[in-house]
């Protein structure tokens, strides 16, 4: 079992103890009662510059304990004012050490809109986005079905929520665009091994369609690598690890922008 099965499995854990607490109809009832919105996460990845996606996380598998002084709210509101244009919050508990409250808090506490970046594996999940205050939510295509992905896409677009389909190969890119993807995040590290490829993004970014967005995600780490997704023509990058060691974020993300 890899690292992202187990991910998958225990996402599938909380999923049934938080049924127990709140079940799927009242979860859904509460949500389908908030306003719809305007997509505001897609519309921030369609300004003419490369769009900065930037994340909240307290550790990751891969690096273990990233942040152990983590005033998520603190370093929301430095990317904002340091000109994010979203803001990405882990909400997985166990490798990440996420908590739901941190994006619904987070939400409520900055103008750009929000990602719940967790591991969908239950529409309850995207039901929760909505009523924690996302934007968006992350569909990660390995560990959905394309069926499936369709279906959340659709659930998605109903609640007003955009959705960033995450690939790592051509046959995913395929699966994400025939389920009717607006928004593809290509993941430069291996979710399975956690190896790190910037090479990824570039590989694919012929197979995106213009009119789809096109997001870099993962082993941004200098000037010089934004520059190169903007040689791609990519309308986002997602950086999390980079920004969150660094001691002045304002400072990193400026470097970072170059121009």
């Amino acid at each position: 079992m890899t690292i992202l099965d187990r991910l998958a499995e225990t996402a599938r854990e909380r999923v049934q103890a938080a049924k127990k607490e709140t079940p799927l109809t009242e979860l859904r009832r509460q949500a389908e009662a908030l306003p719809l919105g305007n997509f505001p996460f897609e519309a921030a990845l369609g300004k003419p510059d490369l769009a900065f996606i930037c994340e909240c996380k307290k550790a990751s598998p891969s690096k273990g304990l990233i942040a152990p002084d983590f005033p998520y709210l603190q370093i929301a509101q430095e990317y904002e004012q340091a000109g994010a244009d979203a803001i990405s919050v882990l909400t997985e508990p166990q490798w990440f050490l996420g908590q739901d409250r941190y994006l619904q808090e987070i939400a409520a506490a900055v103008s750009v809109p929000c990602l719940r970046k967790d591991f969908i594996v239950d529409e309850y999940m995207i039901y929760q986005a909505k009523r924690l205050g996302a934007a968006a939510v992350l569909l990660i295509c390995t560990i959905l079905p394309g069926n499936q992905l369709a279906e959340y896409l659709e659930l998605c677009r109903s609640l007003g929520l955009s959705a960033l389909v995450e690939i790592h190969d051509a046959s995913e890119a395929d699966t994400a665009l025939q389920a009717g993807a607006g928004i593809v995040g290509v993941n430069n590290r291996n979710l399975k091994d956690f190896s790190v490829d910037t090479g990824n993004s570039r590989r694919l970014r012929e197979q995106i369609p213009p009119e789809v967005r096109f997001v870099s995600e993962s082993g941004v780490r200098t000037a010089a690598d934004v520059e190169r997704l903007r040689e791609i023509r990519a309308d986002a990058v997602l950086i999390g690890e980079t920004l969150m060691r660094a001691p002045d974020k304002a400072a990193a993300f400026a470097q970072l922008r170059g121009r």
